[in-house]
C-alpha cells in the first residue's frame, strides 16, 4: 500500500551509545506535545529500571526472527549482538492519525527507514569527543567490559555516517542540546503539507 495522503512527521534519533540522546529525547517529550515514542523490540535483556512496554518490546530471538520472516518491520539491524527492531504498524498507525512519531533507533536502522521513507528526517546526536562518550559509558556501568569496546568501536563507525544524517546535535550540554532538538522538531511543523510517508510501502 502506497502512502502519499498528508500524514505526520517522521523523526530518527540516533547516536552511538552514551552520547545521551535517551535523554534528549525524554526532554523533548516533556517540552513539545504531540508527539508519540515508538517502542521498538529488542532482543536484549533489560537493563536495571526498563519496563517491557515502556522502554522496549523485550522478545526472544526466536520471536524476533518470525517478525522478519513475516514482514512486520520497518527497520530492524543486529546491533551490539542483538536484534533491535521497529514494527511497521506501530509507525504507520500514527503517522496516519495525523502524529509526529519519534524513532530513537541506531544507525544501521536509520538508514532502512529513510531508503523507505525518503522524508523522514535524520537527527544524529554526537558526543563531544570519543574519550567523554567512554568515560559516560563507565559512568553508567551497565556493560562488561567486552560490550564496552564493542560499542566504543561501533561509536566511531556511526559518528563517520552521520554525514548522512540532515541534522547533527552535539550533546556537550544538555540544555543546549534539548533546546536544538526542540528547536528541529518544531521547524517541520511550519509546513502541514510536507508529506512524510512518500516512499514507504
Amino acid at each position: 500500500m502506497r502512502m502519499t495522503s498528508r500524514r505526520g512527521n517522521l523523526f530518527i534519533v540516533s547516536g552511538p551509545s552514551g552520547a545521551g540522546k535517551g535523554t534528549l529525547r525524554e526532554r523533548l517529550f516533556r517540552q513539545v506535545k504531540d508527539l508519540v515514542f515508538s517502542i521498538s523490540c529488542t532482543t536484549r535483556p533489560p537493563r536495571q529500571g526498563e519496563e517491557d512496554g515502556v522502554d522496549y518490546r523485550f522478545v526472544d530471538e526466536k520471536t524476533f526472527l518470525e517478525l522478519i520472516d513475516t514482514g512486520r518491520f520497518l527497520e530492524w539491524a543486529c546491533v551490539h549482538d542483538h536484534y533491535y527492531g521497529t514494527l511497521k504498524e506501530d509507525v504507520l498507525l500514527e503517522l496516519n492519525r495525523g502524529k509526529d512519531v519519534v524513532l530513537e533507533i541506531d544507525v544501521q536502522g536509520a538508514l532502512q527507514v529513510k531508503d523507505a521513507c525518503p522524508r523522514a528526517i535524520l537527527i544524529f546526536v554526537a558526543p563531544p569527543s570519543l574519550d567523554e562518550l567512554e568515560k559516560r559509558l563507565r559512568n553508567r556501568g551497565t556493560e562488561q567490559e567486552k560490550d564496552l569496546e564493542i560499542r566504543l568501536r561501533n561509536a566511531r563507525d556511526e559518528i563517520i555516517t552521520s554525514g548522512s544524517y540532515d541534522h547533527m546535535i552535539i550533546n556537550d550540554n544538555v540544555e543546549r542540546a534539548s533546546g536544538e532538538l526542540q528547536a528541529i522538531v518544531l521547524s517541520y511543523r511550519i509546513d502541514p503539507q510536507q508529506e512524510y510517508l512518500e516512499g514507504m510501502e
